[in-house]
C-alpha cells in the first residue's frame, strides 16, 4: 500500500527521520512540493545528513527517489547537494534519482525579487529568500519555466528574453535594482540542464507504471500542514499545498492510489518565521526547549520557536490529511520536565474555540486552554518498546491519541535512525 508522510503543525516535526524509516519499507519515495527552502535532517550512525531537494531515501542503496512537478528546483542547489552527496560515496545516476520534466525552476531573479519583497513590507512574511515564492508565482502566472525548457535552447531562449523584459523593469522602476543580463543566465541555464538531463523524465508516468507494477511508493512533502497556501496560517505560509492533497497535484499520481496517511508531530510545537503561535512558550522556557530539542532550521540555521502540544491545529490537521496513523516525534525532549501542557481549545474575547479559526485576529491574540499532565523525569532514549515507557509518558501519548482520535504508531526517542518505537 501507498504511503504519505505529511507535517500536521509548521514543519519540522521530524519527518526526515521517519521517511528515512519507512523508505526501508517501499521501492520509491516521491517529494511532491516545496523547495529548497525546506530541510530534512537524518542521522545514521555518527554520520548527519541535511537534504533540501533530493528525498533522504536516498541513503538506502536500491531504492528509488524523485522529485515531482509539485517542486520548485533551483538547478544550481540541486546540483551542488547531488554532488556533496556523490562525494560522501552515495551512488545518484539516472536509476536511482528522477526529476520531473515538467518542474518549474526557480531563477536567479526569483530569489532576489524575494528578498526585496520581504524587505518593503511592514508585515514580513519570513521567508528564506530562496526565491520559492516568486517561482510559484510565475508557474500560476504561466510565465514559469521548466526544467524541460532546459534542455531546448530555443524555448529557454523565448521564455527567458519575455521574463526579463517585464523583470527588468519591474527591478529598475520600482526597487531601483540593476537589470539582468540574458546571455549570462541562458548560457548557465542551459548547461545546467545539461547536466540533469540524465535523471529528467515524465515522472507522473513513471509512477504510475511503477504502480501497476505493484511497486510501493512513499511520499514526503516538505513543509507542515499550517504552512500550506491554502490551510495555513495565511499570509505567514508557504507557496505550495503541503497537505496530503499535493500529492496528487505535485506527483501526477489519482487519489485512488494513495493508501494510508502518517502525520508527523512534534511532542510539542514549533515553528519558524513569522507568524501567530498560541502556544509558544516565554522567553526562558524557549530557550531551554530549543537547547534540548537542537531547534534550528536545517536549510537556514534560524532558532525555532517553541511551545506546547496544540491539539487545536493538530485536530484540524489530522481532518485535512486524512491521516491514518499518527508519529510523535522528540518525546525525548520533554523527559526532565516536571509538567507538560497540553492546549485543548483558545479562548478569545469570551469565546471558546474548540476549533481552528482562520481568522488571523483570533489566532493572534487568543489563550490556549490548557490541560496540565505530570512529566515522568527519566530518560526514553534507550527504550525501544511501548510498555517500556514510563507510565506518565504513555498516559501523555494515550491522551494525544484520544484527543486526535488517531492511532500513534510511531514514537520517536532521539535523533538517530534506530532511537524510535514502533507500536
Amino acid at each position: 500500500m501507498n504511503l504519505v508522510v505529511v507535517g500536521a503543525q509548521w514543519g519540522d516535526e521530524g519527518k526526515g527521520k521517519l521517511i528515512d524509516i519507512l523508505s526501508e519499507g517501499v521501492d520509491i519515495t516521491v517529494r511532491y512540493q516545496g523547495g529548497n527552502n525546506a530541510g530534512h535532517t537524518v542521522i545514521v550512525g555518527n554520520k548527519e545528513y541535511i537534504f533540501h531537494l533530493v528525498p533522504s531515501a536516498i541513503l538506502r542503496p536500491q531504492k528509488i527517489c524523485v522529485i515531482g512537478n509539485g517542486v520548485v528546483i533551483d538547478p544550481k542547489a540541486l546540483l551542488e547537494e547531488i554532488d556533496g552527496l556523490k562525494k560522501r560515496g552515495l551512488s545518484i545516476g539516472g536509476a536511482q534519482l528522477k526529476i520531473s520534466s515538467n518542474a518549474h525552476v526557480v531563477m536567479p531573479y526569483h530569489k532576489v525579487m524575494d528578498q526585496l519583497r520581504e524587505g518593503k513590507r511592514s508585515q514580513k512574511i519570513g521567508t528564506t529568500g530562496r526565491g520559492i515564492g516568486p517561482c510559484y508565482s510565475d508557474k500560476v502566472g504561466r510565465m514559469g519555466i521548466r526544467i524541460i525548457d532546459l534542455l531546448n535552447p530555443q524555448v529557454l531562449k523565448a521564455k527567458l528574453a519575455d521574463n526579463l523584459n517585464e523583470k527588468n523593469d519591474i527591478f529598475v522602476k520600482v526597487y531601483a535594482f540593476k537589470n539582468y543580463d540574458f546571455s549570462e543566465i541562458y548560457k548557465e541555464y542551459l548547461k545546467f540542464g545539461q547536466r540533469l538531463k540524465p535523471y529528467i523524465c515524465d515522472t507522473a508516468l513513471f509512477l504510475n507504471q511503477a504502480i501497476k507494477n505493484k511497486k510501493k511508493i512513499l511520499f514526503e512533502g516538505a513543509q507542515g500542514t499550517f504552512l500550506d497556501i491554502d490551510f495555513g496560517t495565511y499570509p505567514f505560509v508557504t507557496s505550495s499545498n503541503a497537505i496530503t492533497g499535493g500529492v496528487c497535484s505535485g506527483t501526477g499520481v489519482p487519489p485512488t492510489k494513495i493508501g494510508q496517511v502518517v502525520a508527523a508531530l512534534k511532542a510539542y510545537t514549533t515553528r519558524v518565521g513569522e507568524g501567530p503561535f498560541p502556544t509558544e512558550f516565554g522567553k526562558e522556557m524557549n530557550e531551554c526547549i530549543r537547547s534540548k530539542g537542537h531547534e534550528f532550521g536545517a536549510t537556514t540555521g534560524r532558532p525555532r520557536r517553541c511551545g506546547w502540544f496544540d491539539a487545536v491545529i493538530a485536530r484540524y490537521a489530522v481532518t485535512i490529511n486524512g491521516a491514518t496513523q499518527l508519529a510523535i516525534m522528540k518525546l525525548d525532549v520533554l523527559d526532565e520536565l516536571e509538567e507538560i501542557e497540553i492546549a485543548t481549545a483558545y479562548k478569545y474575547k469570551g469565546k471558546i474555540y474548540k476549533d481552528y479559526s482562520h481568522d488571523l485576529e483570533v489566532l493572534t491574540h487568543a489563550k490556549p486552554v490548557y490541560e496540565k499532565w505530570p512529566g515522568w523525569r527519566t530518560s526514553t532514549r534507550e527504550i525501544r518498546h511501548y510498555k517500556k515507557l514510563p507510565l506518565a509518558a504513555r498516559r501523555y501519548i494515550e491522551r494525544l491519541e484520544k484527543l486526535l482520535e488517531v492511532p500513534v504508531k510511531y514514537i520517536s526517542v532521539g535523533s538517530k535512525r534506530d532511537e524510535i518505537i514502533i507500536r
